[in-house]
């Protein structure tokens, strides 16, 4: 049985749950309550040295990288599948799963944790600004890949563009408006089951 450590505010575990979801999985989902520090009980510390969210737990295995977790996911239950059959495929798909950690999650909690969680008066401006010029910047280059397609890599459905859909989703509170082609993207990959049943409180 997979067993999934997660909490509802992770963008990162819920790429997992999305895909998780997508699959027909069945798995144990355990919330782990950061506010009451449960992430950094020794027993969680056991698991996961870093204390963070989501930790995957299988047959002994134990994972805690989200990309790694999807690619995890995908090579042990292949269907349905979230890659493409062939190696070109598969690359393009690790890729985007590397830039979107690198160019959109970073700069993404730079903007949404202060946003949700702090008093106006303790958000970091600068690094805000700087934050939102980064997304920008990487989501015209999303734009162009994109181009008339309606998903990142063989125009279809992919862990590509799970990686994405936690950060997407707080385009509007980042104040950041994409383009024609990803503002499309963003409102197909929201709508499906899988995104709306993980959508975390606004």
């Amino acid at each position: 049985m997979i067993r999934l450590h997660y909490h509802p505010f992770s963008t990162y575990a819920r790429r997992v749950l999305i895909t998780l979801l997508e699959k027909g999985l069945k798995h144990e989902a355990v919330i782990i309550d950061m506010a009451a520090r449960q992430h950094r009980s020794p027993e969680y510390l056991a698991l996961n040295p870093y204390g963070r969210v989501p930790t995957l737990e299988e047959d002994g295995l134990v994972l805690y990288e989200s990309s790694a977790i999807l690619q995890y996911l995908e090579a042990t239950h292949p269907q349905p599948a979230l890659t493409p059959p062939d190696a070109k495929g598969r690359a393009l798909v690790d890729m985007h799963l590397r830039l979107c950690d690198l160019q959109m999650a970073s700069p993404t909690g730079t903007i949404i944790f202060p946003k949700r969680f702090m008093p106006k008066e303790r958000w970091d401006m600068a690094a805000i600004e700087a934050a939102q010029k980064a997304i920008i910047k990487h989501l015209a280059i999303v734009e162009q890949q994109l181009g008339n397609n309606d998903y990142l890599v063989g125009n279809t459905y992919s862990l590509a563009d799970i990686a994405y859909i936690p950060f997407i989703e707080f385009l509007p509170l980042m104040e950041i408006t994409p383009g024609p082609a990803v503002a499309a993207w963003r409102e197909r990959l929201l709508a499906r089951p899988s995104s709306v049943e993980t959508r975390p409180a606004q």
